[in-house]
């Protein structure tokens, strides 16, 4: 390794010119193969590109200008974050991951590999996305008001969405939720409430869940660290 400008760390230095609009804190790792700065194909007001101290970027991973992320990232290979993001800190986002433009993430969010998350999408601290989750932003694709239209759902602090789930455009899952894996999840969830099945109903609420392996006797015994 080599020590670049702004106290980064390369295992292979990236190109003349690649850091004009990229500010990285001390201590960022960019792997071989991965892309910091890369320019969008959108207009947009600001290319600047901020990413806290102690980021690790692996290869394969695309991180487009235009975003402000806080410390800690780390992606996994083939993930992706596109431009006019506002990230927190200790952002997770595993193989083969999207987040889309105009997205509000939170503090200790984590999205496990092969999430999408759609443009215009807000995701509060402390929320774990399992594998393979969609969140959707179109109510009516293909429409030509499409783009008037689009707002992705809105994600409450501490809410852990299982695997496979399906969230549609515009709803909100209230702080603490459990969505199953799995679930079509079509209409708002309330705070604490447990929800699975296609669409997903009701199930009883986070509090009374029981952990089924023996190791402890509730599941989520404490909210994530944020902050």
């Amino acid at each position: 390794m080599e020590s670049g400008t702004f106290g980064i760390r390369y295992v292979v230095k990236p190109a003349p010119g690649r850091l004009r609009d990229v500010r990285l804190g001390p201590d960022v790792v960019v792997e071989p193969g991965a892309t910091v700065g890369y320019v969008p194909g959108r207009r947009i007001a600001d290319r600047s590109l901020v990413i806290g101290a102690g980021a690790r970027i692996r290869t394969g991973a695309v991180i487009y200008l235009g975003s402000r992320i806080g410390a800690g990232l780390e992606t996994g290979h083939g993930s992706v974050i596109r431009e006019e993001n506002e990230v927190g800190s200790r952002f997770r986002i595993w193989s083969h991951s999207v987040l889309d433009y105009g997205c509000t993430v939170g503090n200790d969010v984590h999205l496990h590999t092969g999430v999408y998350v759609a443009q215009y999408s807000r995701i509060g601290d402390g929320v774990f996305i399992g594998p393979g989750t969609t969140l959707l932003n179109d109510p009516h694709p293909g429409c030509s008001f499409s783009r008037q239209c689009m707002r992705g759902p809105t994600v409450g602090r501490n809410a852990v969405i299982g695997g496979g789930a399906v969230l549609l455009p515009m709803i909100s899952i209230g702080e603490g939720a459990v969505i199953g894996g799995g679930a079509v999840v079509t209409k708002d969830v309330p705070a604490g409430a447990v929800v699975y099945g296609n669409p997903a109903r009701p199930h009883g609420r986070r509090e009374d869940l029981r952990c089924w392996t023996g190791h402890t006797l509730k599941p989520y015994p404490r909210p994530q660290r944020t902050g």
